[in-house]
């Protein structure tokens, strides 16, 4: 996707959504040297919009040069409708590589030093000595090889867990990868069947919904199960039959299909399993900031960011 030609974006207005704070608005018009509009306000030309999401009256205006997300899954404004011609997408990202790879090793982590049964043994009172192991040698299988794939296999790696990624296009083995194997390839059936840990990152898109269903948890032997991407990437119905099964030993959701889960969810009834309410990679107001200067530097020079998304692809 080409950025803005500069010239417009020397005039552009600058419009942002009621849920960036005060703090955060103050940065924006910092950086881009005008004040902030609010979104309610009529563009009249050529304008920049930063927000959550794109009003349906906005995203119609002529005058939509680029849209800043404040989230980093931008799944839902693409599904909202087809996204306007020539109007650039960037997204923040941030330190949420960090974020999730911290996440996923600590319940990697929980689960080799038996803390959730210390946990419900120190409930009942109980003194009993439960075992432990070690992650290192342990192969950890993670679908998604971009940004924070290869942050999560980083970390990981760093305990010595082996780590295979799984891509849908031939690239490059990225870093914190061992080796990266195909999406529905027999190596990645294989390495399905030797995880110790199944890491999900992926975004959600026509290719990846239900991208984890009866076949990929049947592969699997007895392995964890933690979804960080997007909750409609599983089908949550095949999860719950691999947990009876024992296919898949245990299970951390931080994002299911439908959000936010209510008390009749049946993912809270999901034997050996943990939802943590979509907390893993929650985006800060300094990331925010960063990576909209650095998109603004970027377009300013004429160049397409980094963060930009591709529209057709989703990502």
């Amino acid at each position: 996707m080409m950025p803005p030609h500069p010239d417009p974006l020397a005039r552009a207005r600058l419009l942002t959504s009621p849920s960036v704070g005060p703090a955060v608005v103050r940065e924006l018009e910092r950086i881009t040297g005008r004040p902030a509009v609010p979104a309610y306000t009529t563009p009249g030309g050529p304008f920049v919009y930063v927000g959550d999401m794109l009003p349906e009256a906005l995203r119609a205006a002529p005058g939509l040069l680029w849209f800043h997300s404040v989230n980093a899954g931008t799944d839902a404004l693409l599904a909202a409708g087809p996204w306007p011609e020539e109007a650039l997408l960037t997204r923040t990202v941030g330190r949420m590589g960090e974020r999730i790879a911290q996440y996923t090793l600590a319940w990697v982590l929980a689960e080799c030093q038996s803390v959730p049964e210390h946990t419900a043994q120190h409930s009942r009172s109980e003194w009993r000595r439960l075992p432990s192991e070690l992650a290192a040698g342990r192969t950890a299988v993670i679908h998604g090889t971009g940004h924070i794939g290869s942050a999560v296999a980083g970390l990981l790696r760093a305990c010595s867990v082996r780590t295979v990624g799984v891509g849908r296009t031939p690239r490059a083995v990225p870093a914190g990868f061992d080796r990266v194997v195909m999406a529905g390839s027999d190596e990645e059936t294989v390495a399905l069947a030797d995880a110790r840990w199944v890491v999900s990152t992926l975004p959600l898109t026509s290719a990846t919904e239900r991208f984890f269903g009866t076949a990929r948890f049947s592969a699997m032997r007895g392995a964890g199960f933690v979804n960080v991407g997007r909750g409609a990437t599983v089908d949550m119905a095949a999860l719950e039959a691999a947990l009876h099964s024992g296919s898949v030993r245990r299970a951390v959701l931080d994002v299911l299909p439908d959000e936010p889960a209510g008390p009749g969810d049946r993912a809270w009834r999901l034997p050996r399993t943990v939802v943590t309410s979509h907390s893993a990679g929650i985006t800060a107001d300094e990331d925010v900031v960063a990576d909209f200067e650095s998109c603004w530097e970027a377009v300013a020079e004429g160049r397409t960011p980094p963060l930009a998304v591709d529209t057709r692809r989703g990502y």
